[in-house]
């Protein structure tokens, strides 16, 4: 007992504090809550939404000065409708509209599934020249199908700032109606200096399920 005792003391400053040598994977196993000064990682976790079909899905809470730049992650968005895009938009007064005026440009890559051929080309009938209408995320092309959907990532910067525009930046793949894989990518900036503190999802037509997670990157 007193080897261990001894052995234990030696691992404690004359102030009463543990040092590193003295914690392993063994003795943390339990800790269930970390102090909030404690690293635990660039990306948090904030929020996750899943739609059951679902009209649209808006965060309305947690877009604020604490994170410079926030992730939103697209998991299976699979369309009720055929045809359709996969849109956003931003809000400046919590959610009560969905209107900041937006600049975008977009292009997409395609492959068919069949092999027979593919391409790349600038998509000017998706981009928005000072528009407060949802920005497509997709093209007007989704599927529908039991087993068709779209995953992807958006990233806002800086939503909080009173000086500068809102820059995003949208990366999205998914299944077009017709049976090809589309990688779209569309990037732009909402023409405003106030706050963005909502974001809204949706489809250009109809309901839609899915998940989309919030993550704020520090």
């Amino acid at each position: 007992m007193g080897t261990i005792t001894r052995g234990f003391a030696n691992n404690i400053t004359t102030s009463g504090v543990l040092l590193p040598a003295s914690l392993n994977n063994n003795s943390i196993a339990n800790v269930t809550a970390y102090n909030a000064s404690i690293t635990t990682g660039n990306m948090i976790l904030i929020s996750s939404q899943t739609a059951s079909d679902s009209a649209s899905i808006s965060f309305t809470t947690g877009i604020n000065s604490t994170y410079k730049e926030y992730q939103f992650y697209f998991i299976d968005i699979n369309p009720a409708t055929n045809g359709v895009s996969f849109d956003f938009n931003m809000s400046t007064d919590g959610g009560s509209n969905y209107n900041v005026i937006k600049t975008t440009t977009a292009f997409h890559a395609f492959n068919y599934e069949s092999g027979a051929g593919g391409g790349i080309s600038y998509r000017t009938d998706r981009d928005l020249a000072q528009s407060t209408a949802f920005a497509p995320l997709s093209d007007i092309d989704k599927g529908n199908g039991a087993d068709e959907s779209g995953s992807g990532l958006l990233t806002l910067f800086n939503p909080a700032s009173t000086t500068y525009v809102k820059h995003f930046l949208s990366d999205y793949t998914y299944v077009h109606q017709a049976d090809l894989a589309i990688n779209q990518i569309v990037a732009g900036y909402g023409n405003t200096t106030s706050a963005v503190n909502a974001v809204r999802f949706q489809m250009s037509s109809g309901n839609f399920d899915g998940t989309i997670l919030m993550y704020g990157i520090k």
